[in-house]
């Protein structure tokens, strides 16, 4: 059978999706699979590498060119007996575009459906579907751009109305700390909103607080299975684009050092944001734990990364999941739902 690593994309968070597929193409297992590589260009180029046998032997190898690869048409990727591996991270790739594309070429696919995926990824959305679930949240408030240019003290009023410094300002569809800014003050504050928009259209302005980051990594389509908590232990205010993947300068702290009652009630959180969000695969569940122990579910990722640092596989290789065995058990579950979908179909035909 074939995998399609699907990687690279038109997001702020390509080299982490490169950084990311040559981890992984260390642990598939050939035995069993051909790998071909589908590298997306910064600028939107679809390029088809070649078919591996092998893990490559450096990372560099996987930023096709015309000189290095084939370029093909956009979505050009059907085969039969092949299941893609969209390994993206951010807008056009974990946002459920890639994945519609998909169900629409037929072709089976790791990860989270479109509503999932689109769900995961804009912010102010996961709120709103958190909020109706009862999943507890700091507070926050929503900013679109027009709103902005149209009335900045409006936004001001808002925010400061409903929160106190500091506040933290993200990109609504946006990961890995990309774009994300603290501020203290007010002038701090339309600073960190004027950098989010620079990502996109609408923002989401949080409550700041003392708080230990925890995440939960959850498996499974009907059968969910979530992992004990692992910590992010931080060395700065917050847990930056640089620490998770550049200077790999934060610690992480597996499991985390808290009371047995914070793991079964952050999983049951998890648990039940992955079924309100009719999530698929895996999710990484992102939390903050207060000093008095209150857990607040921060963010939901449907494609975490996979880097050799990253939380997602390393908490499944706490609970005895190495990593080659999570890809293989991935794969798997990609081809079942597709199939499960299939036979649904045919019975309303």
């Amino acid at each position: 059978m074939k995998i399609i690593a699907l990687y690279g994309g038109k997001s702020a968070e390509h080299d982490i999706s490169v950084l990311s597929t040559f981890s992984m193409l260390k642990s598939f297992y050939y035995d069993y699979y051909n790998v071909q590589l589908v590298y997306i260009s910064k600028s939107g180029e679809w390029f088809k590498g070649p078919l591996l046998t092998a893990a490559p032997a450096t990372q560099e190898e996987l930023y096709l060119t015309a000189e290095t690869g084939e370029l093909i048409p956009t979505g050009a990727i059907k085969e039969e007996d092949a299941i893609v591996f969209p390994i993206l991270h951010g807008p056009n790739g974990e946002d459920g575009t890639i994945q519609g594309l998909l169900e629409v070429l037929d072709m089976p696919y790791v990860g989270a459906g479109v509503l999932a995926s689109a769900c995961g990824m804009d912010k102010i959305m996961s709120k709103y579907i958190l909020q109706q679930q009862d999943i507890p949240q700091v507070p926050y408030a929503p900013v679109s751009k027009m709103l902005w240019q149209e009335n900045a003290e409006a936004v001001f009023e808002q925010c400061e109305g409903t929160l106190v410094y500091p506040m933290f300002v993200k990109p609504a569809n946006m990961g890995s700390s990309v774009g994300v800014s603290k501020a203290t003050n007010r002038e701090e504050l339309a600073a960190a909103i004027q950098e989010a928009f620079k990502y996109d259209q609408r923002v989401v302005v949080e409550q700041g607080i003392e708080a230990r980051e925890i995440e939960i990594a959850v498996l499974g389509n009907e059968e969910v299975r979530t992992t004990l908590a692992g910590e992010v232990v931080k060395t700065v205010d917050f847990y930056d684009y640089e620490s998770k993947y550049l200077d790999n300068s934060a610690t992480l702290q597996i499991p985390a050092d808290i009371p047995a009652e914070v793991h079964e009630k952050a999983r049951e959180y998890a648990k039940k944001a992955y079924l309100a969000f009719d999530g698929s695969g895996l999710t990484r569940c992102d939390f903050f734990l207060t000093s008095n122990n209150d857990l607040f579910l921060n963010e939901v990722n449907t494609m975490p990364g996979f880097t050799p640092f990253s939380m997602y596989p390393l908490l499944w290789e706490n609970m005895g999941i190495k990593y080659g065995d999570l890809i293989e058990e991935l794969i798997q579950l990609g081809l079942m739902r597709h199939k499960q979908r299939a036979n649904l179909s045919l019975d309303h035909a």
